[in-house]
């Protein structure tokens, strides 16, 4: 397949054009997670298609519209990946969220339902994304450009998460020393508030990763979050979150990852877990 510059920036062009119109008219509530880095595994194996599922258990999660903190369950967080050329093109996402209210720490937003038992359930977070190799093939380097968006799946009434579409691109690259792989990346993501003063902010995201691959076991750590700007306080609903993952990761075509999770911003969790099984062909 040859995939000249044309049949890659148009493409590219239509896509990003749609998702910034989408994103800068609908109305964004709070965030729940961070966005997850790219996956490099398409790149560096001669595969064309990938696929993860998963669970997590958060604990010390705030969320922010409901105006409590508690234990998060994630159950069915996958990721679906096709790769044509240098192109990858992606669905994520979690099936569902359970949320065991332990604290309050404010009163809930507008909109948000009181829960009389202390317990929060909604179906989150469903992305689609673009991932575009900007490197030669035969570079031992990678570099990419990634764009997509966040859909509206949510319910309001939770305030687990938001209702409504964001916009993210970010641009990151993948290089090998030996058996050391790091990874980086960083980008915008366009938020919506539901503070009248500020009705959009504009976030850094960012991720990074180190990798060791000499035995059959791979450690891993990483860092990953989003960071609003330094022109106005934070917005309710659109802070700051921060994490690090410390993981080990087992097999190659086929793999399971079990991952610790400490995270480091106020609205993070303050301890977790994050198992994943996935399948390259």
């Amino acid at each position: 397949m040859t995939v000249t510059a044309n049949s890659v920036v148009r493409p590219y062009c239509l896509v990003c054009f749609v998702a910034f119109s989408a994103s800068v008219s609908s109305i964004c509530e709070g965030q729940l997670r961070p966005l997850e880095p790219i996956s490099w595994r398409l790149y560096q194996r001669n595969a064309r298609v990938s696929g993860e599922i998963g669970a997590s258990r958060l604990e010390g999660q705030r969320a922010s519209l409901a105006g409590t903190s508690g234990d998060l369950t994630e159950i069915g967080n996958f990721s679906l990946a096709w790769r044509t050329g240098r192109v990858i093109l992606e669905a994520a996402g979690t099936a569902q969220r359970y949320f065991r209210e332990r604290e309050r720490f404010a009163a809930p937003y507008e909109d948000v339902t009181e829960s009389n038992s202390g317990r929060r359930h909604d179906s989150g977070d469903y992305r689609l994304s673009t991932v575009v190799r900007l490197t030669p093939d035969h570079w031992r380097a990678v570099g990419a450009l990634r764009f997509g968006t966040r859909l509206p799946a949510t319910d309001n009434t939770t305030g687990l998460d938001r209702d409504a579409v964001d916009f993210f691109a970010t641009v990151g690259g993948r290089r090998s020393f030996g058996g050391l792989v790091f990874t980086g990346e960083s980008g915008l993501g366009i938020h919506t508030t539901r503070d009248t003063r500020f009705e959009q902010d504009d976030l850094l995201l960012y991720a990074l990763g180190a990798e060791y691959h000499r035995f059959f076991i791979i450690p891993s750590v990483a860092a990953l979050g989003q960071l609003h700007g330094n022109a106005h306080a934070a917005i309710r609903g659109v802070e700051n979150l921060g994490e690090v993952r410390f993981g080990i990761r087992a097999g190659s075509r086929r793999w399971i990852r079990f991952e610790v999770v400490s995270g480091y911003e106020i609205f993070s969790p303050s301890t977790g877990v994050i198992v994943t099984a996935g399948l390259l062909r």
